[in-house]
């Protein structure tokens, strides 16, 4: 039998990462049993990451055609029979290379239901971290190179960001409620690549951060107006090339009077940064992410 998963997630919480309204999960949990929550002191439901796992399972079996009953059946009968909950086991037979490598093929051959199923697996078998940092972002790089190279067509790169920006989207859902910091993220004007801006966001949420998320080609009088109205704790803006930021040293200097202010993105560099009075993220907007829960000692956020 699995070992017992301590219980942390309040129903929202857990909509918000599996992207099933609550009215459903409730339904499931009443018709099929496949939640099996504990209650709070204040009477309310607490769910555990096995009851996660169970549902993204049962979301895998969903995927693949079955109905929702026969789905929560095979999820709950994985879990008796020791199967799918055995991480460890599956982490030895396939692990992260295998996983990454089977999602490559099926975003490659333009096959929908198998990066969907993929996916369901690596969510449910690591962390949201783990899997943004080790497969999702060193894909779109390697995607992005080949692109370059004339080796993957257009239709590819659109079909992969497509089905991806999906799931960062679902993961991203509610990352604006909370009561942390704020953060305002947004692409330097021209810039369209906002993807790893995007799980940048998802991961800074898992941290305890509110995003207000403006996303590609955003004019620079816009994300100043919205600074100065909002007064976000951060604002992050990327480049993925310096013209994108050239001439932009003045305007960049206002905003940072208005909010701290990050660049990151291979379009940012330390000259830009310095002269503009911000900070430069230069690392993986996953490790980036995680680092603004853990500042420096005597730093702000934006300084991490």
């Amino acid at each position: 039998m699995p070992r017992e998963s301590p219980a942390a997630l309040r129903i929202g919480e857990l909509s918000r990462r599996l992207g099933v309204s609550e009215h459903v999960l409730r339904a499931w949990e009443r018709r099929y049993g496949v939640l099996q929550p504990r209650r709070a002191p204040g009477g309310y439901r607490l769910y555990s990451a096995l009851d996660e796992d169970r549902l993204r399972r049962m979301q895998a079996h969903l995927a693949h055609g079955m109905s929702a009953a026969e789905a929560a059946r095979a999820a709950l009968d994985q879990e008796a029979a020791g199967d799918a909950l055995d991480t460890d086991s599956n982490r030895r037979r396939q692990g992260i290379p295998g996983l990454a490598g089977a999602l490559r093929h099926a975003l490659d051959e333009l096959d929908e239901p198998a990066a969907q199923a993929t996916l369901d697996r690596l969510l449910a078998e690591f962390t949201v971290e783990t899997v943004l940092r080790d497969v999702v972002l060193p894909y779109l790089r390697e995607l992005g190179q080949r692109w370059q190279h004339g080796r993957v067509t257009v239709a590819t790169e659109h079909f992969a960001s497509n089905l991806l920006r999906g799931r960062l989207d679902n993961l991203a859902r509610g990352w604006g409620r909370g009561y942390g910091p704020q953060a305002m993220l947004a692409c330097a004007p021209g810039e369209l690549h906002d993807l790893p801006l995007l799980a940048f966001g998802v991961v800074l949420h898992r941290t305890g951060w509110r995003v207000r998320y403006l996303g590609a080609d955003t004019p620079l009088a816009d994300l100043t107006r919205s600074a100065a109205e909002l007064r976000p704790d951060l604002v992050v803006l990327t480049a993925t090339t310096a013209r994108r930021l050239d001439g932009l040293t003045d305007h960049l200097a206002r905003l940072a009077r208005l909010a701290p202010l990050a660049l990151a993105g291979a379009g940012a560099t330390a000259t830009t940064a310095a002269a503009a009075g911000a900070c430069l993220l230069t690392d993986d907007p996953v490790t980036a992410a995680e680092q603004m829960a853990h500042p420096t000692p005597g730093r702000g956020p934006a300084d991490t």
